[in-house]
């Protein structure tokens, strides 16, 4: 199975890490973490810089313009009943 990401941009689910909301994970360990990624040159930006949600995957960073519940979904990660 895939996750569509947006810009015609999909991954393999077997190589998903995690799905975090750009807002919330700006703060702290993330930012130190996604800025690593950019000096590697590991962050692909599928957002034309409208992030909502970032996905890592074992090979990549992709910036996402869906939302990170709406890529979980996708990802059938939660179900209605979690919200």
């Amino acid at each position: 199975m895939f996750l569509h990401l947006g810009a015609d941009t999909i991954v393999p689910l077997k190589s998903l890490i995690a799905i975090t909301d750009v807002k919330n994970g700006l703060s702290g360990i993330n930012s130190d973490f996604l800025k690593v990624m950019h000096e590697e040159s590991l962050i692909s930006d599928v957002s034309d810089g409208n992030a909502k949600s970032f996905v890592v995957t074992d090979k990549m960073v992709y910036l996402s313009p869906i939302s990170s519940l709406t890529l979980k979904k996708r990802a059938n990660f939660i179900t209605d009943d979690d919200n």
